[in-house]
């Protein structure tokens, strides 16, 4: 049987000229620029450079950054930016990431949080803003390969870290972390503090003037945190233990009381859930005053194995909120967005937090950050220059179809055109892209 192909024959040789791959990363350094980020950096990291020469710290932390948006797992990926000079400029070398990271101590994790903020504003003002403000809190487990300072067993069996991730639900933005061991208890109430403030320090809006909610799992319920909420103006909406006690009280609700849920966007009933409040059949004294508690229940998944509290084909799950919202359904679908918080962690996994590349517990700190600002930038790209599917899409396809995109350099009357492949599906929205860049000022052809 005589094989056949459709692939066209080739003969491979070298020659082309200013051909650059990875060309839509250069759509993450301008958007940097332009909502001041690099510049923020820069002044943040300006007391630990020790001498004039060389490269800018705080353009070494974007260009770090980048690479990780790009799809960088440790640092000598920054390679793919340093080999392209034509298209990303002078980019540091592997020593100098690493020295860039080695200076990261404490107070200058403060500054870069003060930098992350102040480029978070811009953004918001050229319209990432989202109008309503939910955080979700929520922790996960990262191996560790090989010994690093900091790395403990997990709860789960394994070995490496289990940091804390604040994201803001309605906009992506990775807000902030906290590095901890391992072996770190996962309902810590002064993590969920610490976490929770560098959130809204990150936020543009007041809490005092604006409603903001934080929606965590059941280990953010405690008294400390819940506590720590009221005290910052914020709504609470926390999972909460089922215990036997509290078991046997869901199941004795008067069928009256169970409600509908509502669709996410609030237009449909769904037919697989019900909704009740049972804050008038426990005792919530201890709580912050006015803490309600609802109960939820849904039909298990295909596969899904059944618990002691699965009666009668239900899954029970509770939640405390002190939000004065007399619509439970509303109450019902807000909490039930914090599954949301799990596709966030999962993108923030395929965008640097999966594998940290030190053996120091500070510069994985620093390495989180990065993390951070990679998932900003990811998140202000898709909500300022993309449209339609890729203003939705994972960082996997993301940069498929835009960031990994070739193109060649055309250097003519002193200007340099990035020109893509006519043929590329996606040509046209990487264009439309660097078009809505907020300070775009160069004609694209």
């Amino acid at each position: 049987m005589n094989a056949t192909s459709t692939r066209p024959r080739l003969s491979v040789t070298t020659g082309a000229k200013e051909l650059v791959n990875h060309a839509g990363s250069r759509l993450l350094c301008d958007l940097a620029d332009d909502v001041g980020l690099t510049r923020a950096l820069s002044e943040a990291m300006a007391l630990t450079k020790k001498r004039r020469r060389g490269h800018d710290r705080g353009q070494v932390l974007v260009d770090l950054a980048i690479a990780v948006a790009d799809g960088a797992t440790n640092i000598t990926d920054l390679k793919v930016l340093r080999d392209q000079p034509g298209l990303f400029g002078q980019v540091a070398s592997q020593p100098t990431a690493w020295r860039t990271l080695e200076a990261v101590d404490e107070s200058l994790l403060e500054r870069i949080a003060h930098a992350r903020a102040e480029a978070r504003v811009a953004a918001w003002a050229a319209g990432m803003d989202p109008g309503y403000y939910v955080i979700d809190i929520d922790g996960t487990l990262v191996t560790a390969h090989s010994e690093k300072e900091g790395a403990a067993p997990t709860y789960k069996r394994g070995f490496g870290f289990y940091p804390l991730m604040a994201y803001l639900d309605a906009t992506g933005e990775a807000l902030a972390g906290k590095l901890r061991p391992g072996n770190a208890g996962s309902g810590t109430a002064a993590d969920h503090v610490c976490v929770l403030d560098d959130a809204l320090f990150q936020l543009p809006v007041d809490p005092k003037n604006s409603e903001v909610m934080v929606r965590t799992d059941a280990a953010g319920c405690s008294h400390g945190f819940l506590e720590h909420c009221r005290e910052r103006g914020v709504v609470f909406v926390c999972g909460h233990n089922l215990t036997a006690e509290l078991a046997s009280v869901v199941l004795q609700i008067p069928k009256r009381r169970w409600e509908t849920t509502i669709s996410a966007d609030g237009t449909d009933e769904r037919e697989v859930g019900q909704v009740a409040e049972i804050t008038d059949l426990v005792d919530l004294s201890s709580w912050p005053e006015g803490t309600r508690m609802l109960v939820r229940r849904e039909e298990p998944h295909p596969g899904a194995q059944l618990t002691f509290t699965d009666v009668d084909g239900h899954r029970y799950q509770l939640f405390v909120t002190d939000h004065p919202s007399p619509d439970v359904c509303f109450l019902e679908a807000v909490y039930r967005g914090r599954g949301r918080c799990e596709c966030a962690i999962r993108d923030s996994k395929d965008t640097g937090l999966e594998h940290f590349p030190s053996s120091s517990f500070a510069i994985n700190s620093a390495w989180l950050m990065v993390v951070l600002m990679a998932g900003d930038l990811l998140a202000w790209t898709k909500g300022l220059c993309l449209e339609g599917e890729l203003a939705k899409t994972e960082p996997k396809r993301l940069r498929y179809t835009l960031l990994h995109t070739a193109g060649i350099l055309v250097h003519s009357a002193r200007r340099t055109t990035l020109r893509l492949a006519e043929s590329w599906p996606w040509a046209d929205q990487l264009v439309d892209a660097f078009g809505r860049l907020p300070g775009w000022a160069i004609a694209v052809t």
